[in-house]
């Protein structure tokens, strides 16, 4: 029997609609975000055994380092189609067809549904709310005092580590979400948000609070920390930020939604070690100028 359950996330909502039941089971990640209001759905994805890729045509093939997912991109005549893997030496396993302004997806998938669900949803909500002050970032996030610390950096580079750190060693620390927290500009304040989505981390909280400040966490012989300018701050939550890049409108409203936020936003860049000192000495500076 084919089901529909909407969520909302950062204040936007959408639906997933598919007819396994067995798969709700696996999607409790989502259930904080349950949503059972009258607003109109940014966008809706419904799961179906096969999608028409009739005309695709190359936009954008990924790299991915080692340990790292698969994602390419083809256009439609009519949108696009987004073709996953879990890793990139994979076989692809699911295939996300999308609208042009991605208010429409039809996922079609193979093996790893649950991997490709999710995968599908992020990279729509991305998309869909670039041109909506709204941002996805790929990064850490950390409550103390009433404010959100966003760690960013490489895959590899320590952020969830950092975090660790803050949630042992800083009181009155905790987790907001470790992998794909959202900003999205509310009343001319950045706030962030938890979302469904925390990699490897189970941290789906449906909570948000200000930014306090973005830390570029950056793996070094000692621990130091320097506030960026501008210009740095930008490059840096920019690079950290989901989006189409390929496609104007998604990169007008990234730019837009990240100059706000750095010209709002204290950030810096953290050369550390994985040790207590490191979380103490990012702590002392960003807490005493958020």
């Amino acid at each position: 029997m084919t089901e529909k359950q909407t969520y909302k996330v950062a204040g936007h909502v959408f639906s997933l609609t598919l007819d396994n039941s067995a798969l709700w089971k696996s999607l409790t990640n989502y259930s904080p975000f349950v949503y059972e209001g009258g607003e109109e759905e940014a966008f809706s994805l419904k799961i179906v055994p096969e999608v028409d890729l009739s005309g695709k045509e190359q936009l954008f093939v990924s790299e991915p380092e080692n340990g790292e997912q698969r994602i390419d991109i083809h256009t439609l005549p009519d949108g696009y189609v987004f073709e996953m893997a879990p890793l990139g030496d994979l076989p692809i396993c699911g295939w996300l067809k999308v609208s042009k302004d991605f208010s429409v997806g039809h996922l079609m998938t193979v093996s790893n549904k649950i991997f490709c669900i999710n995968n599908a949803l992020m990279l729509m909500y991305a998309f869909r709310t670039a041109g909506m002050d709204t941002i996805e970032i790929h990064a850490s996030c950390t409550v103390n005092s009433g404010r959100a610390f966003l760690f960013l950096g490489k895959s590899g580079t320590g952020k969830s580590t950092h975090s660790s750190l803050w949630l042992k060693n800083i009181p009155g620390s905790w987790l907001l979400n470790d992998d794909n927290p959202v900003i999205r500009i509310v009343d001319g304040v950045p706030r962030v948000y938890g979302t469904p989505w925390s990699g490897k981390t189970p941290c789906y909280i449906n909570d948000n609070y200000p930014v306090g400040a973005i830390v570029r966490i950056n793996q070094a012989p000692k621990n130091e920390i320097h506030k960026m300018s501008v210009v740095e701050g930008f490059a840096s939550l920019y690079s950290s930020s989901s989006g189409l890049r390929a496609i104007k409108s998604i990169a007008d409203g990234l730019f837009a939604t990240v100059s706000s936020v750095v010209q709002k936003v204290p950030c810096y860049l953290m050369d550390c070690l994985p040790d207590a000192e490191a979380a103490q000495v990012c702590s002392n500076e960003v807490l005493g100028n958020a």
